[in-house]
């Protein structure tokens, strides 16, 4: 196995390529042979399109000759003008048979019959014009046109079929060389397939094989596992040379872990070789190895040294941690005094807001008391003026009593009039006999309408005398109304007065209060602060005693440091 692993690779890949490059060859081979049978198979279609285009160019022009011979009307020869094109297409069709003679023989042929036929219709069209439609439509009925038309449609078949022949032949061959290119990539992409999946089988076990060894213990390498051995292979290539570098680095490593081992039981006085100067880790431990020496030679005289200065540390903090405690102490029954002090200050503080509280609230009653009399003072002045209205209204009810009174006498002696006014026509009437028979009636009514109005009028005096006599005593009731509630505003002006001297009063015993309630507080936060200070202080000195503690106890751990380090220093082999 000489060929390395790039050479390998390098062969499997010019190998997939040489495939490729083979089979892209014949496919394009094929292709180009079935693209000639399409141009065939297009060349033909052509040809078949063009013989009949000539075939309805002809028909056209026949079928204007005959509608302009049958009407006389120009617009009809359009399709007859417009068939010229057919030369252009004959021309098109000998063109595109060029390579085959009996084709060409047919179209000679065909060239004669088209122009006998132009010349025939033109005939008929010329004579049309002259006006002439009977010589003209003898020339249509000699028959010479239709068997002009019959020759070409008989030499226009031949034509088709040979190249309809031409065409199922040409379209089989496309068939078959369609089919031939199926079969070329089926067969041969298979191929390929097979043979470069055979080789490269064989090349990547090659090489995956001795790679999966060499990994497996590289797996164990990087797992700390040193105990397996990788055998030699004999290759020369790049898998053969990895495997002997690490056969090398598991000896070096192996070294490396031994030396190693000997550093962790104690021993420094081995010695570490580089295997070369860009040995990093050889350097490296080799180095570690000096320095570690020095290290414990440093270590183990700072160890005496630490051994004697903890012994003194130990000593000092102990007296200080006494101390400490005994401050502590202290502290804290000052503090506990200062609590006290700062308990009856702030019950004081509260008895004192409770006074101005009570002080406040005397002080919003009387402001609600004033409100409510100079409330009941406006409603008491209301009443008086209600009743002076009522008073006004009960003499105006007087006055206008006896203008009733008035008009009830004047009443009365219309009744007597009317009454004695009905007796003298009673007496006329009588006097008149049966003429006054009828004012007789009139006046008895008369009469009897004077006594209810005289009995009416008596029954509204009756009732105009209770009124006045109901209008006196409400005159009365309104004057003592009016007494009672002139006293009633005279009271609550005094009550308003008491009432506002109160409140005065009240403010300032709130005020007082206030001075008082502030001169505690003042007292309160002072207290307070002191309290703070002392808890402060109190804190500071448990803290302090707590550090004492910890550095006693830290000094005592720093001498049995030391002690346990000279026992480990003296471990290692210098």
């Amino acid at each position: 196995m000489k060929w390395n692993i790039g050479n390998k690779l390098g062969s499997l890949i010019a190998f997939a390529v040489i495939a490729f490059i083979t089979l892209g060859t014949m496919t394009f081979i094929m292709i180009a042979k079935l693209n000639e049978s399409i141009s065939w198979d297009i060349h033909t279609r052509q040809v078949l399109h063009l013989n009949e285009s000539i075939r309805s160019l002809l028909q056209d022009a026949e079928t204007g000759q005959r509608g302009y011979i049958i009407t006389g009307d120009e617009k009809y020869l359009e399709p007859f003008n417009s068939s010229k094109e057919i030369y252009d297409n004959f021309k098109e069709i000998v063109e595109l048979t060029s390579d085959n003679p009996n084709q060409q023989k047919r179209l000679e042929k065909l060239k004669t019959l088209i122009d006998a036929k132009y010349a025939n219709l033109q005939e008929a069209i010329d004579i049309r014009r002259a006006n002439d439609f009977e010589a003209a439509l003898k020339i249509v009925k000699t028959g010479e046109g239709k068997k002009i038309m019959d020759d070409y449609r008989t030499l226009a078949g031949e034509i088709e079929n040979e190249e309809n022949n031409l065409l199922t032949k040409r379209r089989a061959t496309m068939l078959t060389d369609a089919a031939n290119i199926k079969s070329i990539i089926v067969i041969g992409t298979l191929f390929s397939i097979i043979l470069l999946s055979v080789v490269s089988f064989f090349v990547i076990r090659n090489i995956s094989r001795p790679l999966s060894k060499v990994t497996k213990i590289a797996d164990l390498i990087s797992a700390g596992d040193l105990t397996s051995n990788l055998e030699a292979m004999n290759r020369s290539d790049e898998i053969g040379i990895l495997n002997l570098a690490f056969i090398k680095m598991i000896n070096v490593l192996r070294k490396m872990a031994n030396a190693a081992q000997q550093i962790a039981s104690g021993d420094l006085t081995g010695a570490i070789v580089p295997q070369s100067e860009k040995d990093i880790l050889g350097n490296a431990f080799s180095q570690m190895l000096i320095n570690l020496r020095q290290i414990m030679k440093d270590i183990s005289e700072g160890v005496n040294l630490l051994g004697s200065s903890a012994s003194e540390i130990l000593a000092a903090t102990t007296q200080v941690a006494s101390g400490a405690a005994e401050s502590a102490t202290a502290i804290s029954e000052t503090t506990t005094t200062v609590e006290e002090v700062r308990q009856a200050a702030q019950l004081s503080s509260q008895k004192a807001s409770n006074v101005s509280d009570n002080a406040q609230q005397v002080v919003q009653i009387t402001k609600s008391g004033e409100k409510a009399v100079n409330e009941t003072i406006s409603g008491m002045h209301d009443i008086q003026k209600r009743m002076e209205a009522v008073a006004n209204t009960i003499v105006r009810l007087s006055e206008q009593s006896q203008q009733i009174g008035g008009i009830i006498a004047a009443v009365t002696d219309v009744a007597d009039q009317s009454n004695l006014l009905a007796v003298n026509a009673a007496i006329e009437a009588a006097k008149a006999g049966e003429h006054g028979k009828g004012f007789a009636v009139v006046a008895q009514e008369i009469k009897s309408l004077a006594q209810q109005s005289k009995q009416s009028t008596i029954q509204v005096r009756n009732i105009l005398n209770d009124v006045q006599k109901a209008t006196n005593a409400a005159v009365m009731a309104t004057e003592q109304t009016s007494k009672a509630v002139e006293n009633g505003v005279k009271q609550s002006n005094q009550a308003g007065d008491a009432i506002k001297k109160l409140a005065d009063s009240a403010n300032k015993a709130v005020e007082a209060t206030l001075q008082i309630v502030a001169s505690s507080d003042q007292q309160l936060v002072g207290m307070d602060q002191i309290g703070f200070a002392m808890q402060n202080i109190n804190q500071a000195g448990t803290a302090n005693a707590a550090s004492m503690v910890k550095t006693e106890k830290a000094a005592k751990g720093l001498h049995e440091l030391g002690q346990k380090l000279g026992i480990l220093v003296n471990q290692y082999k210098i």
